[in-house]
């Protein structure tokens, strides 16, 4: 098989992958029971492709959240770039909430040595991200300065684990806003 041919498979399986985890989060973030054909049939490939990607359930749900959790992680300097340490904290933080939602939700899809081989892996881009905020906000003055990124990540757990729907969205909403006052300078 010629070069070029084996770049174009090589394309197209990159392409179908990346359309396969881009349906399989919006589809397990909806229901964390969605069948791997219907998210293959919503993908546009065969069930056949998305087993070749995803052998089974659990690595395709562990690769969708890497694939979140890495989005969050270089979106950091975007943040920062858009406005004040303190907002882009609070942005961060709503989607890593969103996230982790998603995470618990697919708990039942997940091994207990997958779930802690994904919360190992990306715990440390996450606390780096945090890091990364927090310094910029000590930086222009609006966040207290010497505060600890594991701290301040155990504390935002509280905004992922209100209850699910509405009055459960208004508790997150109002834990995160007591929790980015406690961290202003």
């Amino acid at each position: 098989m010629s070069q070029p041919n084996r770049d174009a498979q090589r394309n197209v399986a990159q392409h179908n992958r990346a359309r396969i985890l881009e349906v399989a989060r919006d589809a397990l973030t909806a229901d964390g029971d969605a069948s791997l054909n219907s998210i293959a049939k919503k993908a546009g490939v065969g069930t056949g492709t998305l087993y070749r990607h995803f052998p089974n359930r659990e690595s395709l749900v562990l690769a969708v959240y890497r694939a979140e959790v890495q989005r969050l992680v270089d979106w950091v300097p975007e943040l920062l770039e858009a406005g004040p340490p303190l907002i882009a904290l609070r942005q961060w933080f709503e989607r890593l909430a969103g996230y982790i939602r998603i995470k618990r939700g697919l708990g039942d899809a997940l091994s207990a040595a997958g779930h802690d081989t994904i919360t190992n892996e990306t715990y440390g881009p996450v606390i780096e991200a945090i890091t990364l905020i927090l310094r910029a906000g000590e930086g222009d003055g609006t966040i207290r300065p010497g505060l600890d990124p594991d701290d301040v990540l155990l504390m935002m757990g509280c905004v992922w684990r209100v209850p699910p729907g509405q009055a459960g969205e208004e508790q997150a909403e109002r834990l995160l806003d007591l929790i980015i006052d406690s961290l202003r300078r």
